[in-house]
């Protein structure tokens, strides 16, 4: 009897341990909070509008419309056209997916490239670390939207020089702090039980240490997101990212004031409020995490 109770007693124990385990999305949900579910949804809503754009959009959004040039709110045109009768709809649709785009490849090549710098610095200290401290306190003195310019001035305005310069300047955010992770990582007693099974760096680096910073890397990269977004649309608004026709949020902004003095602010009103819920919902989540991260440093 009691040898039969004993693995019944374990199975209902199981059972309840895999009741109480919240499993992965929960803590997500648990981790942002009521806020940062909002936040999501939002950003969530204009990523499914840029991804589906060439399908779901009204209109096309370069075709121009004379007839309808600066109309309001319609049945036709639900948030208006611009001066060139351009739907507004359609326009923030498309130009939402080279202002998500852009930024995340920004965040993207910045994170990988700090990520390495920040794992050789801390792996191997010394002459190494120094100057790739050296190097990274000398990016971080010049805003990234500098690089940007830099680089449009150098290779002509596009949307990937603007990315590649902006990249460089945010390299450091994310390096310095992965480096300070990282380097507390290197002195626990796991890493040196690695090194003393024979383990290489690289391996130690890729396979133990990276894992265990890898929270800090992603509240940072996110957190870096929004401003990589304000970035990228204020230089779209000084004409020296994505060139027109192209639909690009920062563009409408641009184009919109000039509608203003028409007395027609729709252009400007909708692609400004487009960029600033998409950085608020960027922030929020990276807030989140970034406390997320700091609890578990």
């Amino acid at each position: 009897m009691n040898a039969n109770a004993a693995p019944r007693t374990t199975q209902i124990a199981l059972a309840k341990a895999r009741n109480q385990d919240p499993g992965a999305f929960t803590l997500l949900l648990r981790k942002l909070g009521p806020l940062g579910i909002a936040a999501s949804i939002v950003l969530i809503v204009f990523v499914l509008a840029a991804a589906l754009a060439p399908w779901i959009a009204p209109y096309d959004p370069d075709f121009p419309d004379l007839l309808s040039a600066l109309s309001g709110p319609s049945a036709q045109h639900l948030l208006g056209a611009d001066a060139l009768g351009r739907d507004l709809l359609s326009r923030l649709m498309w130009g939402a997916r080279i202002t998500l785009l852009g930024p995340a490849l920004v965040i993207l090549i910045a994170t990988v490239v700090g990520v390495v710098l920040a794992l050789l610095a801390a792996w191997n200290r010394g002459i190494v670390d120094t100057v790739i401290s050296w190097i990274l306190d000398v990016l971080f003195a010049v805003p990234g939207i500098v690089f940007g310019l830099i680089a449009v001035a150098i290779f002509g305005p596009n949307l990937m020089t603007v990315v590649v310069g902006l990249s460089i300047g945010y390299i450091p955010y994310v390096a310095r702090v992965v480096r300070g992770a990282a380097l507390r990582e290197r002195n626990m007693p796991y890493v040196q039980a690695a090194w003393l099974q024979g383990q290489s760096g690289f391996g130690i680096s890729l396979r133990q240490i990276l894992p265990n910073v890898q929270p800090i890397v992603t509240a940072q990269a996110v957190s870096s997101l929004g401003f990589a977004v304000v970035d990228l649309a204020a230089v779209s608004f000084l004409g020296l990212g994505v060139q027109p026709p192209t639909a690009d949020l920062g563009l409408m902004v641009k184009s919109g004031f000039d509608s203003m003095l028409r007395g027609q602010a729709g252009e400007a009103i909708t692609a400004g409020l487009a960029i600033v819920l998409i950085v608020w919902s960027i922030t929020v989540i990276g807030d989140r995490l970034t406390s997320n991260a700091r609890s578990i440093r």
